[in-house]
């Protein structure tokens, strides 16, 4: 394996992770998110799957988004009769978010990207030395 193949490897796994903190985010700007009417339903939490492709044209693995799926758990119901979005009994169904489920990914994907951001500054200096030596 080559050096500018690490590096590729490491910038799809930055890629990946860019991706999951972009979902993420949008997960948690939506966790209070309601319907407008009692028959719409809220938010659902978007969810990543990851898959090691072969890169065919460098002829590497890498790590890729292979599906963008929706949590399919149960929403969250708050009594509040006032509320637009409630149904007959006073309920109000919102976002299957977790806040804390989602600051756990947004961390996890923090340290994935900053590891492949670790790798490719190393090889880049590796890379470096090996020219320097090349040229004495």
């Amino acid at each position: 394996m080559q050096l500018s193949d690490t590096m590729a490897i490491a910038a799809a796994g930055m890629k990946a992770q860019g991706d999951r903190l972009r979902v993420v985010s949008e997960n948690i700007a939506n966790a209070e998110s309601t319907g407008r009417t009692p028959n719409e339903l809220p938010y659902r939490r978007k969810v990543l799957v990851f898959a090691n492709v072969l890169d065919k044209e460098q002829g590497i693995n890498t790590v890729q988004i292979s599906k963008r799926t929706v949590d399919s758990s149960e929403f969250r119901k708050k009594y509040d009769p006032s509320h637009p979005a409630a149904d007959a009994q006073g309920y109000v169904q919102y976002p299957n978010v977790n806040s804390i489920v989602e600051m756990m990914d947004m961390r996890e994907a923090r340290r994935g990207y900053e590891a492949n951001l670790n790798v490719i500054e190393v090889s880049k200096s590796m890379l470096a030395k090996t020219i320097d030596l090349l040229r004495q």
